[in-house]
């Protein structure tokens, strides 16, 4: 009676099904057992991480050009007037990270509110180059001798100003900035380098008049 024998092939056909299935379905379930990442975080692992700030304003200019490649030159022209009027005006996003915060915009305050000898710096470079030329085409004239002798004289008391004033500004600025980190050599450098430039090419512009008082 060979139809009440089972089929070997028939038996091993629901097995194998059955094993298909299951690994089919395993494997289906394996990808779930993690959430489904979310579109933004697919992106951000493609494009990598994000790059730190840029640290000069020469520096996010060139990030500018890299990322609009196709800006005119009328537009690039247009924006970097834009963007420089926002660093000469103060504001935060422009400016370079040495006068960024609160505590160098009221130390500005202070240089900006004063008249100074620093703000001689710059004429005294072209007086002593103007020397030398004239040393040059009259040598028997000590011209140069004294006026390297008047420069130096200045010059000293110079240093003498703006270790003054830095200390003056950082006095103050921990006075009204109790819980900023406010140090003292490097606010005397920064008075230095603010002072000695002239004030219209101060960088951002004056924001108090010479002989204003500032508030403490």
């Amino acid at each position: 009676m060979r139809f009440l024998r089972r089929n070997s092939a028939d038996d091993a056909t629901p097995a194998d099904n059955g094993a298909v299935d299951v690994d089919a379905g395993a494997h289906a379930n394996a990808g779930k057992g993690r959430p489904t990442p979310k579109r933004r975080e697919a992106e951000g692992r493609r494009r990598g991480p994000v790059p730190p700030p840029p640290r000069t304003q020469r520096e996010a200019m060139r990030r500018n050009r890299e990322l609009r490649p196709k800006m005119t030159r009328e537009e690039r022209s247009s924006e970097q007037r834009e963007r420089r009027e926002k660093m000469m005006s103060g504001d935060e996003r422009y400016l370079m990270p040495k006068d960024r915060g609160p505590v160098k915009a009221y130390v500005r305050d202070i240089i900006d509110s004063r008249r100074n000898l620093m703000g001689l710096f710059m004429p005294m470079a072209i007086l002593v180059l103007a020397s030398y030329f004239v040393s040059t085409a009259l040598p028997t004239l000590p011209v140069q001798e004294y006026v390297m002798l008047a420069c130096l004289v200045f010059l000293l008391a110079m240093v003498v100003e703006a270790i003054m004033l830095g200390r003056l500004a950082t006095r103050l600025a921990r006075t009204k900035f109790p819980k900023e980190s406010v140090g003292t050599a490097g606010l005397i450098w920064y008075t230095f380098t603010r002072a000695s430039q002239v004030r219209r090419l101060r960088v951002p512009r004056p924001r108090v008049r010479p002989g204003q008082a500032v508030e403490a």
